[in-house]
């Protein structure tokens, strides 16, 4: 005997709590991801309703794929929450590369217990950002672990995107001349993360930065030559500081950085200094690191500060020729000093 549509009661968001049938693969499975996921993330390619996506892809163009896992600890944050996270982080990496980011796949590890009005939360969290990137959600998947064997919930995202045939970006094109640009203040996400897990208070709230650079990548590229952008990274774990020491050996130069130049928000610099940490070390998720051709530097700067996300972008120093691949900081106080790599995670679990 079939059991009437009339009588299977909707999935209980208020409070509800995941429970693992909700991963099994029944018809709890398949009304949660009904009633959530694929009503929140709804688009032509998720509507097939396939294990995976036929995709479109424009001719002429290479593919570009980056995947990143999330497991920020809270979940929610001044400023965003995993979920907008786990758009924009995959997004940006993507975007990183030059390329024009199409589509998102999403694999959510969801714990026994958590409640379902965070998870929708997040979710819808998420399907905004989606909305707002351009970018559609167009697979996924979702597992459930038992109580204890998780933190609430984990995401993994991996984001499709393409690059003219012609555009070459990456981390090993940095050259003796170039010059490093950075979109905005630095720091601003690690301190809002820290503050909200131990409850710190400040005499203004800090905000997460996380958004998706996209738009502005688009606009810079577009304001000079093709090949006059060398290379594109958003310094996310580790920071600025961590992010140009890679730069350093993957290109095999070294780096001369202006420490009055760098941008740093007045609260977080003051957090950094109550807290004996080094802003230069700590995450990002909303800023990029641009190096191109000296000649070219002043038209991206351009470019970046007229694009809402880049109003603080700011020209930071140069590429040098360095056989030790060190990036070195020119003082306030007349000296220098290296900037090394980071050697431990000051902020754990912050993307």
């Amino acid at each position: 005997m079939s059991i009437k549509k009339d009588y299977i009661r909707p999935v209980d968001f208020k409070h509800g709590r995941v429970d693992m049938n909700h991963g099994a693969g029944g018809r709890a499975s398949a009304q949660l991801i009904a009633e959530l996921f694929a009503r929140a993330f709804d688009n032509d390619y998720l509507r097939q309703g396939n294990d995976g996506a036929l995709l479109d892809i424009p001719a002429g163009h290479r593919l570009v794929m980056a995947t990143d896992a999330h497991v920020i600890s809270p979940l929610f944050f001044p400023g965003g929450d995993i979920g907008c996270l786990s758009v924009h982080g995959t997004v940006n990496d993507v975007a990183m590369l030059g390329a024009t980011p199409l589509y998102l796949s999403a694999s959510f590890i969801l714990e026994e217990g958590f409640a379902l009005a965070d998870l929708k939360r997040i979710v819808e969290s998420m399907a905004a950002a989606s909305r707002d990137a351009g970018v559609p959600i167009v697979t996924g998947d979702t597992k459930v672990v038992e109580q204890g064997k998780g933190d609430g919930v984990f995401i993994s995202t991996t984001g499709i995107g393409v690059v003219p045939m012609d555009r070459q970006i990456g981390g090993a094109l940095a050259r003796p001349g170039d010059v490093v640009l950075v979109s905005g203040t630095i720091g601003d996400h690690g301190v809002a993360v820290l503050s909200q897990r131990e409850s710190l208070e400040f005499e203004t709230t800090i905000e997460s930065d996380t958004a998706a650079l996209h738009g502005l990548v688009a606009r810079l590229l577009a304001a000079v030559p093709e090949g006059a952008v060398h290379c594109l990274r958003d310094p996310t774990r580790g920071g600025l500081a961590t992010t140009l020491n890679e730069i350093t050996r993957q290109s095999g130069v070294g780096m001369l950085l202006q420490e009055t130049a760098i941008p740093v928000a007045p609260q977080v610099n003051a957090a950094c200094e109550l807290l004996g940490l080094d802003p230069l070390y700590i995450a990002n998720e909303g800023k990029c690191i641009v190096i191109c051709a000296a000649e070219h530097a002043d038209a991206v700067l351009d470019a970046m500060r007229a694009h809402p996300l880049g109003r603080n972008a700011a020209r930071i120093g140069s590429v040098t020729n360095d056989p030790h691949h060190f990036v070195q900081m020119a003082t306030g106080f007349g000296g220098r000093r290296i900037v090394d790599w980071l050697s431990g995670e000051p902020l754990p679990r912050i993307c």
